[in-house]
């Protein structure tokens, strides 16, 4: 095997290899945070809560004071 393509696939490797080290430095920094989630993430987690039964709703209402 030739000298030049060693070092040609050596360079290669090197460079997946920067990326795989950048990509769990990254995941590393996300799981030491501690707290509530920011608010576009807990809106976009939970589902829509429209009015199930609306009629209910009116039931428990007080009546107006008239």
């Amino acid at each position: 095997m030739e000298l030049s393509k060693v070092l040609e696939q050596l360079r290669r490797e090197l460079v997946h290899l920067d990326a795989a080290i950048v990509s769990l430095e990254r995941l590393q920094a996300k799981v030491g945070r501690r707290g509530r989630p920011p608010r576009v993430l807990a809106e976009r987690r939970k589902p829509h809560a429209g009015p199930k039964n609306p009629a209910r709703r009116q039931a428990r209402r007080s009546p107006p004071i008239e």
